[in-house]
Order: structure tokens, then C-alpha cells, then sequence
């Protein structure tokens, strides 16, 4: 049993020296802006609104807390530890080899299903622009069979998937649906992904200024619309105004969606072997780009909310241009710069995303868990080429025949759990000698900090939502019973982790990080969960017919590498 948690120990010449280090810490702030305003505010904002009404706010805060505590862990591994592999090799480091099999099997869902939606959005925004300009591409080259089946299954209103689903070309009793675009995006991304970090560093930055520029475009215009009584709409559960129109429970029903829009500075992790200093540069990236990207975030969603009521987000797929359109704001010349800037904004998502999940597969090669092939790097690109080539093909194959909202729900609840692993990891590492110019991570003695913190934290709860606290234990109720279920949960692993940092003077910060992800995972729903076991299920028996014995730890019988 103890073979399953050996550790490996990295050291500073822990890579091959492989791979380019060609990045600064502003060319990690730019792919972190690339990575992480895209889909989120392009595409899954849109249903976020629709869910939590102007109330998402507060959970978008929420996540930027989360995730300033958890890009902290990260920091503090990426410091120790500056070689590709992201959340894979901290776990490694610090659970140990089955944890971070688990870990980098969650990775692999992360980065190839995020990618999945993202390729989806791109093409929502790529047709819609097209239609502008007057170039129609047949709904059923637009959208997936899944999307078009459902839509008329479940008597949507969406006339788009409607009408792919009647007008499409049969063979024999097969209907062809298929969405051209996101295949030769996802196609032009891997290819570019291909020539290497160089290449793929000069298009990103680029694009990201174009990216920004609309964004800060978007609020500098909406604001001068903003009409604050939709700020507090009717109440769907007391019949009155409220910032919460459907409760807590609604917003938090919105967590898919809003913590999709951070993902991505888990993405930038895996490039330490290509950042000319990691232990400087990578952590003062992440850190600079989550803090930018929370504040725009949180502006954005204000102003929109503000421009249109949110009701009116329900199915919206590309919400940035949506408020500008004929029935909201009526400005075509906002609405058509949008739309064109969003293709290159979510355009940037899908570079970083493919290219991380290359240079994962890359680290667990190296480890024998996956084959050789994996880590072969390209003399001349220098870049992970089989894999590469091979996450191209695990996003497009997909996209025939899956949808958005499963894979949205389906990456989010897979990058928490990492996210969660992290933060766990960074309690466990032993303590390391300061060296200037390196990150480090400032040791705050968690015995009565985290305990105070939580306990006093849920006191005031209480009294400010006491009718919550006091149908808690209603966990039949049919609209809020499964979140009732999870918060209890969540107190009690709280209280046990009050009690391990009291005995064991942990650190507040991951504490922190920690604490927060898992309340993050109470807004996931059961089926959410069903996916994501069958989806490890699957990961293990992977691991124990081919990762186990083909281990590096396994053949040289320790811990070091």
C-alpha cells in the first residue's frame, strides 16, 4: 500500500532542459489575461447571470478569493519546483504517485474538456459574426448532434438548434450535425501550438491587447446606460427587490460558470520549464494577472447586469455583444465590434489551454505513467510533439458528438478538486530555506487564526441568514435540499480541519485557499459529481494496469528522481 504514496523529490536540474525559456513575468501576466478572460466573459457569463441574477457578483468575488489563496500554493510549488507539470508534479511532490495520477487524470479533464467548450464558444461568436456580414453557414454545421437533439427533445426555444435538427442532410437514419467551425479552430490551434512558445508567446500578446481594449470598451460605453433598478429585480422567492433574485442557493448554482472564468492561471503553471526564472517570474505572473483579471471581471458583470435584466441572459452564449443588440441597447457598430474581438479573445483561450495539456502529459511521461511517446520533444520547435498532436485530437473528437453545458460543468469540477489537492499539498511540504529573489510563501501559524476565522465566520452567517441555518437539516427540500446536503458537509470537514490546525500549528494561508475550494464544490450538482467518479474510476484503472509498474519509482525502488 505504501508503494501507491511514494513521493518524488525534485531538484532545481529536475528537468531536461528540453524546452525554451523564453517567457518573462509579462508574458505570464499575458497568457494568464489570455487564459483567463475568454469563455468566462465571452460566452459563460451569459448563463452565470441567468442563474444568479446580479447577485453573481458576490460569487465571483467569492472564486477571486478562492483562487488568490490557491494561486499562493501554487506560487509556493511553482518556486520549489520549476519544471512542467502544474498541479501534477506538486501533488507528486507532496501526496504522493497515486494522488497525482488522480491529480493529472483531473488535468487531463481540465484542460481537453475546458477546451471542448471553449472551441463551442468560439464558434457561437465565429457564425454570429458571419451572419452579420452576411455569410449564413447552415445551422447544422454550427452546432453538435448532442445540442441539436436535446434542443428538440426537450421542446427548447432555441430556433437555431431547432432548425438544424429539421433542415440537416440524413444518411440512411443519421443526421448530419456537426460544428465545422470549432473542429478547424481546434485544428488551426493545434498547428500553432505546434511551431513553438516563441511563436505562440508574439500571437498571444497581441491579442490580448485586442482582447482588453474591447472589454474596457464595453464597460466605458455600457456605463453611461447602466440603469441601477435592474441591480435589484423582483425576488423569485420573496416577490420583492432584491440583489439576489433567486436566492443564495441560485447563486451559487452559478459556480460552473464563474469559476470557469478562472481556470485558466492554473494553465500558466505548466510553463515553468519555458519562463527564463520560474521561481521569480511564474509566481509574480499568476498572482499579477488573477488580481487584474478578478477586478475586471467584477466590473463587467456590474455594468451588464446593470444594461440589461437578467432574466434576459437565459441562453445566451455570447452575453458581450447580446446587450448591445437591436432589442437591448440598439448600437450595431458596439455589437459588431464585439463579436469580432470576441473571436480573438476566446480565440487566446484555446492556445493556452492546448497548449498545457501537452506539457502534462509531457511530465507524467517522464514519470512512466504514461508512455515514452509522450515526452518526446521537437528538435527543431521544441515542444512536446506527440502530445500536442494528440490533444488536438482528443478535443476534436468530442466536440462531434458531446455539448456545452456537460463539459462546462465537467471541467469546473475537476479543476476544484486540483485546486483543493494544492492547497492540501502546501501543508504538507516541509519547511525550506529562504533565498532573495524567489518567492516564498509568509508562514502564519493557523492554531487559533483558522479557527476563529471559520467558527466566527459561520456565527455571523447564522444571524444574517438565520431562515438558512434554520431549515438546514431539510435536506429533502427539491430546490435546495442538495445544497443543504453539501454545506453540511463542508462544516463538518471545516471542523476537522479546525482541529488538525490547533494540533498542528498549520499554516493559515493554504488553510485558506483550502477551506474556500471546498465551498466552491457545494454548489455542484449530484450529477456533477456521478461524471466526475466515473471519470476517476475510469483514470484508475488506467493507472493500475499501466502507471504502477511502468513507474519510474517502481523500477529504481525509492523516492528520487
Amino acid at each position: 500500500m505504501s508503494s501507491l504514496f511514494r513521493r518524488k523529490h525534485y531538484a532545481e536540474n529536475t528537468d531536461n532542459g528540453q524546452l525554451n525559456r523564453v517567457l518573462g513575468t509579462w508574458d505570464i501576466v499575458f497568457f494568464g489575461i489570455a487564459a483567463i478572460i475568454g469563455a468566462g466573459s465571452f460566452s459563460s457569463l451569459g448563463e452565470a447571470i441567468f442563474r444568479g441574477g446580479p447577485g453573481v457578483i458576490v460569487l465571483y468575488l467569492i472564486c477571486g478569493f478562492a483562487c488568490a489563496f490557491t494561486a499562493l500554493c501554487y506560487a509556493e510549488f511553482a518556486s520549489r519546483i520549476p519544471t512542467a507539470g502544474s498541479a501534477y508534479t506538486y501533488a507528486y511532490a507532496s501526496f504522493g504517485e497515486l494522488i497525482a495520477w488522480v491529480i493529472g487524470w483531473a488535468l487531463i479533464m481540465e484542460y481537453s474538456f475546458g477546451n471542448i467548450y471553449v472551441a463551442f464558444s468560439w464558434s457561437d461568436y465565429f457564425t454570429s459574426f458571419m451572419g452579420r456580414i452576411g455569410v449564413h453557414i447552415p445551422d447544422y454545421f454550427t452546432c453538435s448532434y448532442t445540442e441539436a437533439k436535446k434542443a428538440v427533445l426537450n421542446h427548447s426555444t432555441n430556433t437555431e438548434l431547432i432548425n438544424a435538427w429539421k433542415s440537416a442532410p440524413v444518411i440512411g437514419n443519421l443526421r448530419i450535425i456537426v460544428d465545422i467551425p470549432a473542429l478547424v479552430i481546434n485544428g488551426l490551434i493545434t498547428w500553432l501550438c505546434y511551431q513553438g512558445i516563441k511563436e505562440s508567446k508574439n500571437f498571444n500578446n497581441f491579442f490580448v491587447i485586442l482582447k482588453l481594449f474591447v472589454i474596457l470598451l464595453v464597460i466605458a460605453v455600457g456605463v453611461a446606460y447602466v440603469n441601477t433598478g435592474n441591480w435589484f429585480p423582483t425576488s423569485s422567492i420573496a416577490s420583492e427587490p432584491s440583489f439576489m433574485p433567486n436566492g443564495f442557493a441560485g447563486v451559487m448554482s452559478a459556480v460552473s460558470g464563474v469559476f470557469f472564468a478562472y481556470i485558466g492561471f492554473d494553465a500558466i503553471s505548466v510553463l515553468s520549464e519555458e519562463t527564463k526564472n520560474p521561481q521569480k517570474d511564474l509566481p509574480k505572473g499568476m498572482l499579477i494577472s488573477l488580481g487584474l483579471c478578478t477586478v475586471i471581471y467584477i466590473i463587467l458583470t456590474l455594468v451588464l447586469t446593470g444594461l440589461v435584466d437578467y432574466r434576459k441572459f437565459d441562453g445566451i452564449g455570447d452575453p458581450l455583444s447580446f446587450v448591445f443588440d437591436k432589442s437591448n441597447l440598439n448600437l450595431p457598430w458596439m455589437e459588431f465590434i464585439v463579436a469580432l474581438i470576441a473571436i480573438v479573445a476566446i480565440t487566446t483561450v484555446l492556445l493556452v489551454f492546448q497548449m498545457g495539456q501537452p506539457r502534462i502529459w509531457m511530465a507524467m511521461s517522464r514519470d512512466g505513467l504514461l508512455p515514452r511517446k509522450f515526452q518526446e520533444v521537437h528538435s527543431k520547435n521544441k515542444v512536446p510533439s506527440f502530445a500536442t498532436v494528440i490533444t488536438g485530437i482528443v478535443v476534436g473528437i468530442p466536440i462531434l458528438f458531446t455539448d456545452k453545458t456537460f463539459v462546462l460543468d465537467f471541467t469546473s469540477i475537476g479543476t476544484i478538486f486540483a485546486f483543493v489537492l494544492v492547497c492540501g499539498g502546501v501543508l504538507m511540504l516541509p519547511p525550506k530555506e529562504k533565498i532573495k529573489g524567489r518567492f516564498h510563501l509568509p508562514y502564519i501559524n493557523g492554531k487559533l487564526f483558522f479557527p476563529l476565522i471559520f467558527i466566527g465566520g459561520l456565527i455571523f452567517f447564522y444571524f444574517y441568514q438565520p431562515a438558512f441555518f434554520q431549515n438546514l437539516m431539510n435536506i429533502s427540500d427539491p430546490n435546495e435540499g442538495e445544497f443543504r446536503l453539501a454545506i453540511i458537509v463542508f462544516i463538518i470537514v471545516n471542523l476537522v480541519l479546525c482541529g488538525l490546525a490547533f494540533v498542528k500549528n498549520l499554516s493559515l494561508i493554504p488553510l485558506i485557499g483550502l477551506s474556500s475550494c471546498l465551498y466552491l464544490l457545494t454548489g455542484m450538482s449530484h450529477e456533477n459529481w456521478f461524471w466526475f467518479g466515473l471519470w476517476f474510476a475510469i483514470g484508475l484503472i488506467i493507472y493500475f494496469l499501466y502507471g504502477y509498474k511502468n513507474s519510474k519509482l517502481n523500477q529504481t525502488g525509492n523516492g528520487v528522481s
